[in-house]
């Protein structure tokens, strides 16, 4: 600073206005694969040296962004420096070039064109030969917006190329991202790839158990809180990473319900990748969307799974549902989001009554409560009354898929010892004797008309009879043949219905987590009856009609056990 005197002394010798000037200096990660000409020290060796060549022009400060993109003005530096103009801190600006001032040719233009020279800012671009207080025809050449223009294009091109190189290689189930998702790291030797953490996936798991054991979303942020577990950007700034914190939360460390449930619904849990799950809304706007789910990338099995399928399915049924709980209560109902009135279809509402010597339970329709008589009944049943008669319920199916399965094995055993339908069998004979039959009169019945034998009229009537009678054999044939394809067809697989309500044989308590597995909705009727609709009635159809069908050709035949 000591040439300031010097240099201001040398101006007014001279009678030339003493300039002030901030250098400018930007690089921003689009620049990376340039050379070692645009790195900030060589931008700065070059501003300079141009000061040095300059006497009547003083360095008042340089002004740096190291790591911003040019396609919009909001960089600290540069909004320094602009501020430093207005208050005339500095009544000269100097750069590079024009790519390092922006890349924004329209905002580039407004400054230019309209800003600097409203304060009395002198703009010098070094290596583009522009100066608006020496040269002033040089800021009015059409070169200026051009080369703006072309620097505007730049960017354009590289954000295109950018997206579409990041978009490849999601498709390729690599992860792009600067963290990895809590409950997971990169791996040390493919960045690219994530490996489980085993300290954070153990919380993970906590979360997931915790939320198909009934408790309420909020209530899993209180105990994780309680119990000093660190949220995920607390546990990475711990690890040593740049986390950020979260806007949104004064204590960083602090989980919030949002947070978890953004776990609950991650597919990343049980090894799926998604991907692109926000975008820029263009390469000079920095301000991400949601993309839609379905322009989303997703690859399955990308890594190791923290948690089942199974137990993530049931976790996203469960999301869906209207589940809520007391301010006091941590843990929801049982029944917590699975019943609805079978009137209106609204969901029922859980209401307490104390009485000196007990507590009651019981579930009103939410629209009678609400409105009271006006759109719905009541519909009330005791709660105690609905776990009984669900769990009788569900315990009738469970008898009910064991004789399914003991059923089904003892037909499709038979099948395999080859036993068939005699009644489709003997049926199918005898319609394929029909269709004999009326091939042979109606090959016989020509000659006969061609000798004499038939009139005319014989012969189209004999014909037209025939044909009639081969046709609706033929149809029966096929008919009996479809019924004994799907005879012998059996049921090979597993059926889900079966399946799944077998393992739970001897059940003695209703869970969250059986009537996850089991029940779509349990409707309440006025008057207390219960309805229940099952995950499986598609397969527990299939089970019954398979049966249904066979039973029938099974009479009398002897099986062993």
């Amino acid at each position: 600073m000591a040439r300031v005197s010097k240099y201001s002394a040398n101006a007014l010798q001279e009678n030339v206005p003493s300039w002030r000037a901030g250098l400018y200096v930007r690089l921003s990660r689009e620049d990376g694969d340039k050379p070692e000409s645009e790195s900030v020290s060589s931008q700065k060796a070059l501003l300079q040296r141009f000061i040095e060549e300059n006497p009547s022009i003083e360095l008042a400060d340089f002004y740096i962004d190291d790591g911003f993109s040019g396609t919009d003005f909001e960089r600290p530096a540069f909004q320094r420096m602009t501020a430093d103009a207005v208050s005339k801190k500095i009544n000269c600006v100097i750069v590079k070039d024009l790519s390092r001032f922006g890349r924004n040719y329209v905002e580039a233009g407004r400054y230019l064109e309209h800003v600097f020279p409203a304060f009395k800012i002198r703009f010098i671009a070094v290596n583009d030969g522009i100066d608006s207080f020496d040269k002033p025809s040089s800021m009015n050449s059409v070169i200026v917006p051009f080369k703006n223009v072309l620097n505007d294009e730049y960017c354009r091109d590289i954000s295109v190329k950018v997206r579409s190189a990041l978009d490849i290689r999601r498709k390729q189930g690599k992860f792009i991202g600067s963290f990895a998702p809590y409950g997971y790291k990169k791996d040390p030797v493919d960045h690219n790839k994530l490996v489980v953490d085993e300290e954070s996936a153990q919380t993970v798991k906590k979360i997931f158990k915790m939320f198909l054991e009934g408790y309420s979303i909020l209530g899993i942020a209180k105990c994780l809180n309680g119990e000093g577990i660190l949220n995920p950007s607390a546990y990475k700034r711990e690890r040593g990473l740049n986390c950020p914190r979260p806007s949104s939360c004064k204590d960083g460390a602090v989980w919030s319900d949002s947070t978890v449930r953004r776990i609950l619904s991650n597919e990343v849990y049980i090894g799926n990748l998604v991907q692109k799950k926000n975008e820029l809304i263009s390469y000079k706007i920095h301000i991400a969307k949601a993309v839609e789910r379905q322009n989303r990338i997703t690859v399955q099995a990308t890594h190791e799974a923290i948690i089942s399928k199974q137990d993530f399915e049931k976790v996203q049924s469960l999301l869906k549902r209207d589940t809520r709980t007391s301010p006091q209560s941590q843990k929801l109902s049982v029944f917590a989001g699975f019943l609805k009135c079978a009137d209106c279809g609204r969901a029922m509402q859980k209401r307490t009554v104390k009485q000196p010597n007990k507590t009651y339970e019981y579930y009103v329709c939410s629209t009678y409560r609400k409105m009271h008589s006006a759109l719905c009944t009541k519909h009330a049943i005791r709660a105690d009354a609905l776990y009984t008669a669900v769990l009788t319920a569900i315990n009738n199916y469970i008898a009910v898929a064991v004789d399914f399965d003991r059923l089904i094995e003892k037909i499709n055993r038979a099948k395999k010892n080859g036993v068939t339908s005699k009644r489709l069998s003997a049926e199918l004979s005898a319609r394929e004797r029909d269709v004999e039959k009326a091939k042979k009169i109606l090959l016989d019945a020509y000659p006969d008309y061609k000798c004499g034998l038939l009139t005319k009229e014989q012969y189209l009537s004999i014909k037209e009879k025939y044909e009639k009678l081969q046709r609706i054999a033929e149809e029966s044939v096929l008919r009996i043949k479809e019924e004994m394809r799907s005879f012998n067809s059996g049921i090979d697989g597993e059926n889900d219905f079966i399946s799944t309500f077998k393992k739970y044989k001897g059940l003695k308590e209703l869970t969250r987590d059986v009537l996850i597995e089991l029940v779509d909705d349990i409707y309440i009727h006025e008057g207390g009856g219960v309805e229940i609709h099952l995950k499986c009635k598609d397969a527990f159809a299939l089970a019954e009609e398979y049966i249904q069908l066979n039973k029938e050709e099974l009479k009398g035949e002897n099986f062993s056990a």
